[in-house]
């Protein structure tokens, strides 16, 4: 795989310097904490790729562009330190896979199916990047390829990378995947779920919107809000039992949704209006004169003997 790399560190643009003069080969080791400026040799990672230098450019600015084509797995055995740059013993790591290996073609069929559903789900990585994985015959290289068009961390991407093992490393790298499918398809449904409750909240503010342009064609806002605030005022002022109240206010904001216009609101209104109208702070003295209502059941109800009977019995009681 070919990487450009910008280059600023005085002793990697040695290093880099040096290579150059001799058989262009470099090797490229990941720094344990990128955070440390001057790093040294404790804090590097040991494995690496062993790379040949394509093309070397220095910029204005005095960093250094640099073209590099990865070759193989290699490991420094030793390094040897000195002012200009870092140099290294190396041996190399790769280990070929074997020739007609069932499970090893099985492994690279699965590695293939997942990762075309990751780029599905991922829209950063071009769909053109399967097209040139088709090309490559070597799984070991077919694998590193995958590994590193993937969003993995860089622990992660030096494990695959200390990884010898052909089969191994599929395996491995098999986890990543369906790793990377679960989080990406869990990141699909809640950009779904939003999505959907901002469509919601956008198309009922639209509608209520509309709703309110075309009620002022109709002349039917003017009095609207007077009106309702008025039997909020009545709701309020009744003295209703909480439940009743929050019956009626239950109604009063469905009114409020309403055209003034339509049948359904005018029910709303007038049964609101009834409750509003019922005397529940009101109360009757209680009178325990038998006889005066006698008179009053004599005077007001014409016959019904047995009906007036009854009535002062249940009175009585």
């Amino acid at each position: 795989m070919v990487v450009p790399l910008f280059v600023g560190r005085e002793k990697s643009i040695h290093a880099l310097d040096a290579a150059m003069q001799n058989d262009k080969q470099i090797l490229l080791v990941a720094q344990k904490n990128a955070e440390v400026d001057d790093p040294q040799v404790d804090e590097f990672h040991h494995f690496g790729t062993l790379s040949t230098i394509l093309q070397l450019l220095k910029l204005p600015d005095g960093t250094v562009k640099v073209l590099v084509e990865g070759s193989q797995r290699a490991e420094a055995v030793s390094f040897l330190t000195s002012e200009e740059y870092f140099s290294a013993r190396v041996t190399v790591r790769e280990q070929p896979a074997p020739e007609e290996d069932r499970e090893i073609e099985v492994l690279v069929r699965s590695v293939m199916g997942q990762f075309d559903q990751y780029v599905k789900l991922n829209k950063k990585i071009p769909p053109e990047i399967l097209t040139s994985l088709a090309g490559i015959d070597d799984p070991g290289r077919l694998a590193d390829t995958i590994a590193a068009h993937m969003a993995l961390k860089l622990e992660e991407k030096q494990h695959v990378l200390e990884i010898i093992g052909v089969r191994e490393r599929l395996e491995h790298l098999m986890g990543l995947v369906e790793a990377e499918i679960d989080i990406l398809q869990v990141e699909k449904r809640i950009r779904t779920r939003v999505k959907q409750q901002m469509e919601k909240s956008q198309r009922e503010y639209y509608l209520n919107e509309q709703m309110k342009a075309i009620q002022k064609e109709l002349g039917e806002l003017e009095d609207t809000p007077n009106e309702l605030e008025d039997l909020a005022q009545k709701i309020e002022k009744a003295g209703m039992p909480k439940d009743v109240k929050a019956k009626a206010i239950g109604e009063l904001n469905k009114l409020r949704l309403m055209s003034p216009m339509s049948a359904e609101a005018t029910v709303v209104r007038n049964y609101i209006e009834w409750l509003v109208n019922v005397p529940w702070k009101k109360r009757t003295k209680i009178r325990h004169d038998l006889s005066a209502a006698e008179e009053v059941l004599e005077q007001d109800h014409y016959g019904l003997e047995k009906v007036k009977e009854r009535i002062v019995e249940y009175l009585a009681v």
